[in-house]
């Protein structure tokens, strides 16, 4: 018989057992409250991969020795569901450990329902997605919301130290010895991903030839070559792909190139150079604007010149563009300007437009007064002459407010200032 992997061997037993996810799991927190009032709730378990959602889901079960089943929402057909409820029916209670549960389609989801309802099925559901985004409301609104936040170094480092000394499920057996370094570099390569971690662990002590002792060393080098195909935990179609532009374009707003740079990074990894040059147009012409004018087609440029050479060496003009963005002066001027002018629009706020701005180019307009009393300011010193170009109504609205972040806008801001001074 084949041996299950070591990961999901050393799946935790009991709530005690549970690595991370103290914001969940330690006493007076919402889950041991469940645990220790034994009255287990439906629930939603989300986050990255990795972090425990169906350990964390089995060990409830396993420690209040509840009889439960685990389907996959996608996998799974609604014949399994039914079948689950008939073994509820049987056992008066069943819990439904359901993965990826976002993928629920309308069948499932209409079938699950009445059976949330009355409290024949306790649901828990474990996926990586944003439930807010992804789930059903009618689904959501049953369940309780718990996020599961990705393991620190210390957590995966505690995790393989429990399963290179765990006789009964982990690897004690086999007389392990493993490296500080070694251990450090599991923890760092598998950015919060414990199943990666134990993975890995489990090659590095499988490959690892015994020495004369009997003993295992696992050094820094076989870490690194046991590791070397963890991918990097990003999913371009996922929540956590938008959060790293969330933080991309904040970090441009916030000067700090070294942070934008950072999740440049992480973008390039997850080889979306779309959603890159998207953002950087967008990051040139809101953040930056008028405070540095040319940033918007230098950004253009080097979006083409990245498209063109693919990557890797698209990371060049990409890090330039992102380099001058984020130390670029900032200003959003112009464009809450026109988002005030556009509010005052919807609002109603127009009137008509004044006579003589009004098109003269027909036969009969003059007779109606349209254009005639029109100052052409070519006419005039400087090419300006004071004359009233709002509609009566809101002649007096003023939407640009200029910033002094940058020598083109700061002239612009002396013009803008002489012609109010004027008027």
């Amino acid at each position: 018989m084949t041996q299950k992997p070591l990961a999901f061997r050393m799946r935790p037993k009991r709530i005690e057992d549970i690595i991370g996810q103290q914001h969940l799991v330690t006493e007076g927190k919402t889950i041991h409250r469940m645990v220790t009032a034994n009255r287990l709730a439906s629930m939603i378990l989300f986050g990255p991969p990795g972090t425990g959602k169906t350990s964390v889901a089995i060990a409830l079960v396993k420690h209040l020795g509840l009889p439960f089943k685990m389907l996959n929402a996608v996998t799974d057909r609604k014949k399994d569901m039914e079948a689950a409820v008939e073994e509820a029916k049987m056992h008066g209670q069943l819990v439904l450990i359901l993965d990826e549960v976002h993928r629920l389609d309308k069948s499932k989801q209409d079938f699950l329902l009445p059976h949330l309802e009355s409290n024949l099925l306790t649901m828990i559901g474990c996926t990586t997605s944003n439930p807010y985004h992804s789930i059903n409301p009618a689904i959501r609104s049953r369940c309780h919301l718990f996020e599961l936040y990705r393991l620190s170094e210390s957590d995966i480092e505690e995790a393989v130290l429990r399963a290179v000394n765990d006789t009964d499920e982990g690897l004690g057996d086999m007389n392990i010895s493993i490296t500080p370094e070694a251990l450090e570099h599991f923890a760092l390569a598998s950015n919060g991903d414990l199943r990666a971690a134990l993975n890995g662990l489990e090659l590095a002590a499988f490959s690892t030839p015994e020495a004369r002792d009997g003993t295992i060393s696992i050094d820094l080098a076989t870490a690194e070559e046991c590791m070397q195909k963890k991918s990097f935990s990003h999913d371009k179609d996922g929540d956590a792909h938008y959060d790293v532009l969330s933080a991309f374009q904040k970090s441009i707003r916030g000067s700090d190139v070294d942070a934008a740079l950072h999740y440049l990074a992480r973008l390039i990894e997850a080889g979306d150079l779309d959603s890159i040059g998207r953002r950087l147009v967008v990051i040139a012409y809101e953040d930056i604007g008028l405070a540095n004018p040319q940033a918007g087609p230098r950004a253009l440029a080097a979006i083409e010149a990245a498209e063109r050479l693919g990557f890797p060496e698209g990371r060049i003009p990409l890090a330039t563009a992102v380099t001058e963005l984020a130390l670029s002066p900032k200003s959003n001027s112009a464009y809450k300007a026109l988002d005030e002018a556009l509010s005052d629009v919807r609002k109603g706020m127009s009137g008509d437009v004044p006579i003589h701005l009004k098109d003269s180019h027909y036969e009969g307009a003059k007779k109606m007064g349209r254009g005639v009393a029109y100052k052409y300011p070519h006419n005039y010193d400087n090419a300006w002459v004071r004359q009233q170009y709002l509609p009566d109504k809101i002649k007096h609205r003023r939407y640009y407010q200029p910033k002094a972040t940058g020598k083109f806008e700061q002239s612009l801001k002396h013009v803008y200032d002489k012609i109010q001074n004027q008027s």
